[in-house]
């Protein structure tokens, strides 16, 4: 119980800077910890952090390098390198934060949410800090949805290609906070649909809370609807139903979701502004942006550190021919993806396509060297246009053209000279799909998007151009690596110590593994 506590109190003071710069003070314990809506703003800051750790670093750049669009160098040190070559096993210790980190956070937030009907039951609570505790409890039901989430993302199959319904398909399914030393009582696999029953109940809520908050006319709950909002909003909650209605092939709802996101105040970048938005974390198009500044630059992810360094020569992976393949010249994201970049190996200096999508931010730099820190950018516009596009190919004849129109306005803002194009039938399916990897690659959907669609991958190899000599520095591991459609590895496994430590568990560990 102590350890949870201070686990929680160092969470929460992470965050030093504008709302979020007061720590509690005295000694917190499971009684006392929060009894004002001033202790609940602290402890609410604690699972913004939660949320912007879980939505930049590795939790976006592993599940793209172990896909298709990634290469591993001669010169990585073999980092990542297992999972790139796809040898990915439950005692991998880099792969259980994935599994420790989320359930540590619906811990957190499990606790939260009855702290927060004490509080509101206070006698005399005025009308400003009810509205700023409902606040909060709505964020919370959207963390604890988030964060269920990203574990069905990682160790579930596909809705749409399994039985959801089936015994233990999903995850644990934890909603109250009962920390016990005894293992009988932990908490055995639940369905996948039980777990997407409990997102689509923890969003309804969260909602209502947040929807109350927007309408109370509070100061700042006008830049909370804004671009590169810093704080979640019912933009966030259209933007994480749609995306979940997607997964579960719900596509009238995906598209009805995603054209409340369109009624918002979000544009689609033009090109300098997307240039820049890689840099400065900034944009028109840019939904939910999760607070940091320096104050917190040991929090702030370094996500281009996958794919980047400031040793000359040295990049750890790259991009594959086919993912080059993808964009024409007069693409933006070319521009601002790619870069010709040389690595040193014993072969000589050899120029491959660099990644470059996580160049960093300057404001996070402690020093003269790039330290690649981005804030985390898990909600953009051109997201909800590609989930329109993909519901609407797999739709009606309406939601059709609805696909035609969004994948249209995507690419006329990315492509100069874009005329429309109409797509039907496995045309359109494919555009979309090659839309998705274009606009969404290094973001961490890859691998859920090929397993949802049912396909297998080689990585190819077959570079043209001033990139010719870029086989000489892969790795033959990485280069070679195989996936059959319907391949094990698409679902993580649970972690050994997990499944030594839950009894439920037993025999109940993803198949393959």
């Amino acid at each position: 119980m102590k350890k949870i506590f201070f686990s929680i109190f160092l969470t929460a003071s992470m965050l030093t800077s504008c709302d979020m710069n007061e720590l509690p003070a005295g000694t917190l314990n499971d009684e006392t910890a929060i009894q004002t809506e001033k202790d609940a703003m602290k402890f609410r800051n604690g699972l913004y952090n939660s949320i912007r750790s879980l939505t930049g670093g590795n939790s976006v750049s592993y599940p793209d390098i172990q896909a298709d669009l990634f290469i591993g160098t001669v010169v990585n040190g073999n980092r990542i390198g297992p999972i790139s070559a796809g040898n990915i096993l439950s005692s991998d210790k880099e792969l259980e934060s994935f599994w420790a980190s989320p359930y540590g956070a619906i811990a957190d937030a499990n606790y939260f949410l009855p702290q927060i009907e004490k509080v509101l039951a206070t006698p005399g609570l005025s009308q400003a800090d009810q509205i700023s505790l409902k606040r909060y409890r709505g964020e919370t039901y959207w963390a604890r949805a988030f964060f269920y989430y990203y574990l069905t993302e990682r160790y579930c199959n596909s809705y749409v290609v399994s039985d959801p319904t089936a015994a233990n398909s999903g995850v644990p399914l934890v909603t109250e906070f009962a920390p016990t030393g005894d293992y009988s009582k932990y908490k055995g696999r639940a369905s996948l649909a039980e777990v997407y029953a409990q997102i689509e109940s923890d969003l309804a809520q969260a909602e209502k809370d947040l929807k109350e908050f927007e309408e109370s006319g509070a100061a700042d709950a006008k830049s909370n609807l804004a671009p590169n909002a810093a704080y979640l909003s019912t933009f966030t909650v259209y933007a994480l139903e749609a995306r979940i209605a997607l997964l579960k092939g719900e596509y009238s709802k995906a598209i009805e979701k995603a054209e409340k996101v369109l009624a918002g105040p979000f544009e689609l970048s033009d090109p300098d502004e997307y240039m820049n938005m890689w840099v400065t974390d900034s944009g028109s198009e840019l939904i939910f942006v999760p607070y940091g500044d320096l104050n917190q630059n040991g929090a702030v992810p370094a996500t281009g550190t996958a794919w980047l360094s400031n040793t000359p020569g040295t990049r750890d992976y790259v991009l594959s021919s086919s993912a080059l393949a993808l964009y024409d010249n007069f693409d933006i994201r070319y521009i601002a993806f790619v870069e010709p970049g040389e690595i040193n190996a014993d072969e000589g200096t050899v120029y491959a396509p660099v990644f470059i999508k996580y160049p960093g931010n300057p404001v996070f730099n402690t020093g003269s060297s790039n330290a690649f820190r981005n804030k985390p950018k898990p909600f953009r516009l051109s997201e909800i246009y590609l989930i329109i596009a993909e519901a609407g190919s797999l739709g009606t004849d309406a939601e059709k053209t609805k696909a035609n129109n969004a994948l249209n306005t995507l690419r006329k803002a990315r492509i100069e000279g874009y005329e429309d194009q109409t797509y039907m039938g496995p045309a359109l399916v494919n555009e979309v799909r090659n839309e998705r990897a274009k606009e969404l690659i290094g973001e961490g959907f890859r691998i859920s998007d090929l397993r949802r669609w049912g396909l297998g991958f080689t990585r190819n190899v077959n570079y043209m151009g001033e990139f010719t000599d870029t086989p000489l520095i892969l790795t033959l591991a990485s280069a070679q690596t195989i996936y059959q459609p319907g391949d094990y590895r698409y679902v993580l496994p649970i972690p050994t110590n997990e499944m030594d430590t839950n009894p439920q568990l037993a025999g109940y560990q993803n198949p393959g593994y």
